[in-house]
């Protein structure tokens, strides 16, 4: 696996993965399976956004983190599970790409302070002590209680890279549809580097994601040529996206004053409450450049010292689309990193009839969110931004490659 990222216009990231591809069977997706787990994250000591990637062989750490929302005491434990690079468990045993142990004992733990709802912050770092990796590729830890490991509360994915081969990558938008319309699309060559490749049509395969989505992850293309040690995808329709808009953002870091994004904070017993700004259809609009991180969010909480991860309060945080008619061919969610991007039921937005308007409520730690409305056509189950948040091709996005 080989990972390099870069900004420009667009933003992209890169990692390349060589590992197998399974027939039908379990897919896994970071997120929770406990009510009571909140805020559950990977990333490195040194960033303050999630991430879950480092390179294999490095000083490199993941510190995995989440919250139990309460006092009371739990022995979680965690084990790691190698995947194919479409997220299916792999035929390796533990031995193929571990050493050391294969669970751990999550040990550090500390209770919130002065917080109003109540809980207990978890985290743990891999490659330890007493687990390191073999292998790269992709990667999911679950975390379970008292030993049951078939039962986990949450899992997440990560993934260990390896480089060994080199990228050059543009996304344009004179696209093979449009020009300067409402697309992007994504172009790159991988110059293999001498690695050892028989039949690079069939042994390498290409997944690619805008933004750490999987509702419009792109997947088994193959290169539009191949010349020597180089593969060269572009001009494949396959490869244009959505370019979308820039993300919502909005900053609880505060409960004293509302922030970007927030119209009010009150104190509704026993937890505050926040109200966003609330949001209208832009579909129609000109492109409005705002600065964003790609979907992602930060912990974060004003006057706090180094302990923000057991300093940081919990908001009911309430989400509000203005429109005057629901949709009826289509389901609207709310999405970005803090709910994994998961187009599940939890994430569906409510329409009020009599307020003509949809609404989402959801608890969350205080700090800096991103976040879009993704509409559902009924028909298709296809995905799309342009319905409510519109679409243009100027907006930056991160674009992942996984080969």
């Amino acid at each position: 696996m080989f990972y390099w990222h870069f900004r420009r216009t667009l933003h992209i990231a890169l990692y390349i993965l060589f590992t197998g591809l399974s027939v039908v069977a379990q897919v896994y997706r970071t997120q929770i399976f406990d009510t009571s787990i909140k805020t559950l994250r990977s990333k490195t000591p040194t960033d303050k956004y999630s991430s879950n990637m480092i390179n294999l062989n490095s000083d490199e750490k993941l510190q995995f983190s989440f919250d139990q929302l309460s006092y009371d005491a739990h022995a979680y434990s965690y084990r790691v599970i190698h995947c194919n690079a479409d997220w299916t468990v792999s035929s390796l045993s533990t031995t193929e790409f571990l050493t050391g142990f294969t669970t751990g004992t999550i040990s550090d733990v500390s209770k919130s302070v002065n917080t109003t709802t109540l809980y207990t912050h978890y985290q743990f770092e891999l490659p330890n002590t007493d687990m390191q990796f073999k292998i790269s590729g992709n990667y999911v830890t679950q975390i379970y209680e008292d030993n049951q490991t078939e039962n986990p509360i949450a899992q997440v994915c990560f993934s260990i890279c390896d480089p060994k081969v080199t990228i050059h990558t543009k996304v344009r938008a004179n696209t093979d549809i449009e020009l300067n319309g409402k697309l992007q699309q994504v172009d790159f060559d991988v110059l293999l580097n001498g690695l050892a490749v028989q039949n690079p049509m069939r042994e390498i395969q290409v997944f690619i994601r805008q933004n750490n989505r999987f509702d419009n992850e792109v997947k088994g293309i193959v290169p539009t040529y191949v010349q020597g040690n180089a593969l060269s995808y572009v001009n494949n329709k396959q490869l244009i996206f959505e370019g979308g808009s820039e993300f919502h953002t909005f900053d609880i870091s505060s409960v004293y004053a509302a922030s970007r994004g927030v119209d009010a904070i009150r104190y509704m017993q026993p937890q505050y409450a926040a109200y966003l700004t609330t949001d209208k259809i832009q579909a129609n609009d000109a492109y409005n450049q705002e600065f964003d991180a790609d979907g992602k969010f930060v912990i974060n909480l004003q006057r706090a010292t180094d302990a923000v991860d057991v300093e940081a309060d919990y908001m009911w945080v309430n989400f509000v689309l203005d429109i005057k008619k629901p949709f009826f061919d289509g389901k609207i969610y709310v999405g970005g990193d803090f709910n994994y991007n998961l187009m599940a039921d939890q994430n569906i937005m409510d329409y009020d009839f009599k307020k003509e308007l949809y609404f989402y409520r959801t608890l969350l730690k205080q700090g800096g969110y991103n976040y879009q409305y993704r509409f559902r056509d009924k028909a298709s189950g296809r995905v799309m931004l342009e319905r409510v948040d519109g679409s243009y091709w100027q907006t930056t996005n991160e674009y992942s490659i996984f080969i």
